[in-house]
């Protein structure tokens, strides 16, 4: 899959660069072009093809919904563990509707919405370098289409089954209504990205201000502000009376456990986040600095357009301050910037649309077909394109970790499996992966102990490190019939020795995997150990080997 990607990438530079003249005038071809880039996007996607810890915990949610059991993880648990409220809606309706399979469904949504980042990326930039009184020139959204296509992040997120590939859709759907003059659909689609994700706040509030500061330069009448509002309160006001009705909280759980911490440690965290990521993402970057620079030396009549172009700069430098403040996110290629490069994408390539309208305009003495700044965009497009593909392969955060995360999530999913199997309906497991636990354990109720999913443990706490834990909590109040020690998978030798915080009250359980060199270890509650030991010996492809004494 490696080949296939730089292949058609290679292929797809080619053409680009070698048919640039032809793009703006001809609507097949440039038509042809962008079905190719769609084809780069989606072979991109399929070289990581794997679902996520978080995604896991979102099916679990949408198939309690679907099944009538309410938006819950563990059925009679009232707790908002999840952030994704309008994705988990949107994932379960295909199998409250038909019967279909909730993390099929999340996956095509993904695969699809990161498809339709790329399409409206190309529009967008249309839509920017049309406000500027430019003639038409298509060809320029091409290059935004590649650089996005392109985006590790949004290839990475895309097939995982989580919200991300709609939250960025949703961001950039944002500022095509705004560049569309539309304030009310903005305000429905804000209200949209905030009920995916948290950071949504981010772009809602730079939203409403950028619609001000329009009203203010008369640019709009303060009825686009307003109709902003309104438009993303409709839906946000029941989101919230129901949050609180349901619930009995406002802040949920995953987030509650995040925040409860002191500040510094959180930013402490989040700053190696961030370098990590501007690291990787050296020419996006890049870009979007020659971009700002540009914008700031050269003025043009285009005062809307420009403000635009801004305001995707502010949404991407607004996302980079929320991980921060997060404290980042424990899966690989930086989940919570994957918007940030298509965003910086689309604002560079309206730079230079806006930028060069007066140059394009001039008359000139002698044609020309093909000017040397014009040949730079698609060489610079491909060339930077190339490199995140590149980026994708051997970034040590991108395909080698993406691999290891789908092995250890498989395994952990096979372990969920076989304790649903052979342990009784309704008994409690704790875990701190309760997503792939979950996946396939049937009727156990599962407890995360890091509290993303438990209401006491991420409010009331110990917080450390941007997760809480009250083990105390866990073992003396929930009482889990089993724990689940191990949060990577498979061990690569019997693990004999407690966590401490188990001690006393649990016994060590090993388990070889049959056929395979791998082990398993489980905590049995002291009193039932010999029963869960004979019920999970009962599997054929876990076998019971005692410790040595």
């Amino acid at each position: 899959m490696v080949y296939a990607v730089v292949v058609a990438w290679l292929v797809l530079a080619a053409i680009v660069v070698l048919t640039w003249g032809r793009l703006d005038t001809d609507r097949g071809w440039r038509a042809f072009v962008l079905t190719l880039t769609l084809g780069l996007s989606l072979l991109h996607q399929l070289l990581f093809a794997t679902v996520t810890e978080d995604a896991l915990v979102s099916f679990r949610y949408a198939q309690n919904i679907a099944d009538g059991n309410g938006p819950v993880f563990n059925p009679g648990e009232r707790v908002e563990g999840y952030t994704n409220f309008l994705w988990l809606v949107l994932i379960a309706l295909p199998r409250a509707a038909f019967g279909a399979d909730v993390q099929t469904a999340a996956v095509v949504f993904g695969v699809v919405a990161a498809l339709g980042c790329v399409l409206l990326s190309y529009l967008l930039v249309n839509r920017i370098v049309a406000g500027a009184d430019a003639e038409p020139r298509p060809a320029i959204g091409v290059a935004a289409a590649v650089l996005t296509a392109s985006a590790g992040g949004l290839a990475v997120y895309g097939p995982s089954g989580s919200e991300t590939p709609l939250f960025a859709l949703l961001l950039l759907a944002v500022c095509y209504s705004l560049a569309a003059r539309r304030p009310v659909v903005a305000g429905v689609l804000v209200s949209f990205a905030v009920m995916t994700s948290p950071e949504g706040l981010v772009v809602a509030v730079l939203g409403g201000l950028w619609l001000a500061g329009a009203a203010l330069k008369k640019k709009h009448s303060w009825w686009a502000p307003a109709g902003y509002v309104l438009g993303a309160l409709v839906f946000l006001i029941p989101r919230l009376a129901w949050r609180a009705t349901f619930y009995q909280h406002f802040l949920p759980a995953p987030l509650a456990a995040k925040f409860g911490g002191p500040l510094g440690s959180q930013v402490a965290a989040g700053w190696p986040y961030l370098s990590g990521f501007a690291l990787a993402h050296q020419g996006f970057l890049l870009l979007g600095l020659v971009a700002a620079v540009a914008l700031l030396l050269r003025r043009t009549e285009a005062v809307e357009a420009r403000a635009l172009i801004w305001l995707l700069f502010a949404t991407a430098a607004g996302l980079a301050a929320a991980a921060v403040l997060i404290g980042g996110d424990p899966g690989p290629s930086w989940r919570l910037l994957a918007p940030v490069p298509p965003l910086i994408a689309v604002a560079a390539v309206s730079a230079y649309g806006v930028l060069t309208v007066d140059i394009e305009a001039k008359p000139s003495p002698r044609p020309r077909a093909w000017p040397a700044a014009t040949r730079l965009v698609p060489v610079t497009a491909c060339g930077l394109a190339g490199i995140a593909v590149l980026v994708s392969v051997f970034s040590p955060e991108m395909l080698d970790r993406v691999r290891d995360w789908r092995a250890h999530g498989t395994e952990l999913t096979e372990i969920g499996g076989w304790l649903g199997r052979y342990l009784p309906p309704g008994s409690v497991v704790s875990a701190a992966v309760p997503g792939a636990l979950a996946a396939r354990s049937g009727q156990l109720l599962i407890i995360d102990v890091l509290g993303r999913t438990d209401d006491h443990i991420a409010r009331e706490g110990q917080h450390d490190g941007g997760v809480a834990t009250d083990y105390d909590y866990v073992v003396n109040g929930r009482r889990p019939t089993v724990a689940v020690p191990a949060d990577g998978g498979y061990a690569d030798r019997q693990h004999c020795a407690i966590d401490p915080v188990y001690a006393g009250k649990y016994e060590v359980a090993t388990f070889r995997r049959v056929g395979t060199p791998y082990w398993v270890s489980v905590y049995p509650r002291a009193e039932q150990a010999k029963s869960v030991v004979t019920d999970l010996d009962k599997g054929p492809d876990f076998r019971y080997v005692p410790c040595p004494s």
